[in-house]
């Protein structure tokens, strides 16, 4: 998996369980506004890693080893990360994510140790970008190759997705959702398709939305927004729910 920024940059709010790490201003939070949201310059938006080039290493299989574990216990590591992130940077010293992953017993080898933290640390400087990290053991949001033996659970798109920024803020907005999605995306697939007479693959913002909603998935403005940021960059006022949901299955 690839991931973008190690930069985290806004605050635990409500119920929802953020990646961020330091404080920005509220974004209004009526549905009328939201077009007006998505307009905001691009020097005033959350940061993203589109300035930092992680080494090219293939760690799937080592994500692969220990997904499991991560996905049972990712909120208690974010926990433990976030508290020797002293400066709020979404980034650790090496040797604190080491005991840390002593402490979660993912059992990494030296090797698996060294090629994962490289991968991590994105400016070379000696730190591990744990929200990266935890993003790319959880969200799938690149889709596999696969075989012709294999059959994917969603198929990929005719027109390839062409996303926007992956800040954190949609990291957590998508990590909050995911189990409710494991749970119902059969069905809820069938309502997306319902919704979608023309059979474009595409539902307007509105009826994406209320179909969230028919399944008990309540987006705040604030995640709808940054929700939208990666699936709507051209700002279609339209979004793929093959691409959303294949972000959870994969």
């Amino acid at each position: 998996s690839t991931s973008s920024s190690a930069s985290c940059t806004r605050p635990v709010t409500g119920t929802m369980l953020e990646l961020q790490v330091s404080s920005q201003p509220e974004r209004p939070k009526t549905s009328s506004s939201l077009g007006e949201q998505r307009k905001t310059p691009a020097s005033s938006r959350p940061q993203t890693t589109a300035t930092c080039s992680a080494p090219v290493l293939n760690c799937e299989p080592i994500e692969n080893k220990i997904r499991k574990k991560i996905k049972h216990s990712w909120r208690r590591v974010l926990k433990d990360c976030k508290e020797k992130d002293l400066h709020k940077k979404g980034e650790i010293p090496v040797s604190d994510f080491l005991d840390i992953a002593e402490k979660f017993e993912l059992d990494l080898s030296e090797d698996e140790v060294k090629q994962i933290t490289t991968k991590y640390d994105f400016k070379n400087n000696g730190k591990f970008a744990y929200c990266n990290f935890l993003q790319s053991c959880i969200l799938f949001l690149k889709p596999k190759e696969t075989s012709l033996l294999q059959r994917m659970i969603i198929p990929k798109p005719q027109i390839p997705l062409s996303p926007g920024p992956q800040t954190t803020a949609f990291f957590s907005a998508m990590l909050r959702i995911q189990p409710q999605i494991l749970h119902c995306w059969r069905p809820m697939r069938r309502t997306f398709k319902s919704y979608d007479e023309s059979r474009t693959g595409f539902l307007n913002i509105p009826d994406f939305r209320q179909v969230l909603r028919e399944y008990s998935i309540n987006l705040t403005e604030e995640e709808l927004f940054n929700i939208l940021e990666y699936y709507d960059k051209t700002l279609s006022s339209k979004i793929s729910y093959n691409d959303f949901l294949r972000a959870f299955l994969q």
